[in-house]
């Protein structure tokens, strides 16, 4: 689900929705297969890929005809993790969490009322599953999502749960705003939130957030397993290294004086 938008953005924002259109789609791309899916008529649309084009932003092969994501974005993400993202001071906290613990890390952040992932550690045995670094995810239904959706102020927290898609992913997914407050309600009073099999089936974590020591919210991390090998009891055991991994990154992050985490809020359109 790639960000939309807003009708405030202008042109720098209707750009940038053509190049998420793109990269949604994480392959070359034909300009007749963007045209049917894109707000655009299809003059706009053009003009919109040339200038991306022409800025390094998108990649254009004129003996296939297609658009890829231009090497500028390299250049960019790699910047953008090394000084936006937790990754690199949480590095050595997933390494030692990941040891100690044998089970899939994950390391997230919020990023337009989606969850990003910005690191990985695998398990001994990996288990296939949807998440890894770079990718982006659904907050209702991912367990670092819920971790950190409980802890946003109440206003912030209003304006993700209204950008919230409630697809119900497996049997287990919560779809609804008032079911979802009710859970983050327990979440919070808890202090770490599970994933019941709600986002692909088989696939359960726990996780807590990593809170700065303000309580604004930088970021989540789990440990993940497959039902196959192990449960929420099990996992629910590895609590107490999560938080001590989580509140070493914060405290890290703030030593490294880490730039505003909140999440950025988009509005709806259409």
């Amino acid at each position: 689900m790639s960000a939309v938008a807003g009708k405030g953005d202008g042109t720098i924002g209707k750009a940038l929705s053509v190049l998420d259109q793109v990269a949604a789609l994480g392959r070359p791309v034909r300009f007749s297969e963007l045209v049917p899916h894109s707000p655009f008529p299809k003059a706009t649309l053009y003009r919109f890929l040339q200038s991306l084009v022409s800025q390094g932003m998108l990649a254009h092969d004129p003996e296939r005809g297609v658009y890829t994501l231009g090497l500028r974005l390299v250049r960019l993400a790699h910047s953008a993790w090394s000084t936006a993202s937790l990754a690199p001071v949480a590095r050595p906290h997933l390494d030692q969490l990941s040891a100690k613990v044998g089970e899939t890390v994950h390391l997230a952040q919020l990023d337009h009322a989606q969850v990003l992932y910005v690191d990985k550690r695998n398990a001994g045995i990996p288990v296939e599953m949807y998440s890894q670094a770079g990718k982006v995810g659904p907050a209702y239904c991912t367990g670092v999502g819920k971790a950190m959706l409980a802890f946003l102020p109440p206003d912030m927290l209003d304006g993700v749960l209204s950008q919230q898609s409630y697809h119900p992913f497996t049997h287990s997914t919560l779809t609804g705003a008032a079911e979802l407050r009710a859970a983050l309600a327990r979440i919070k009073e808890r202090g770490h939130a599970f994933d019941r099999e709600e986002h692909e089936p088989g696939i359960i974590c726990v996780a807590v957030p990593i809170l700065s020591r303000e309580g604004r919210v930088l970021g989540a991390v789990s440990i993940t397993g497959s039902t196959e090998r192990t449960g929420l009891a099990a996992l629910e055991r590895f609590v107490p290294a999560l938080r001590a991994a989580a509140t070493a990154i914060a405290e890290d992050a703030g030593n490294w004086q880490f730039p505003d985490a909140a999440p950025q809020i988009i509005s709806k359109t259409g």
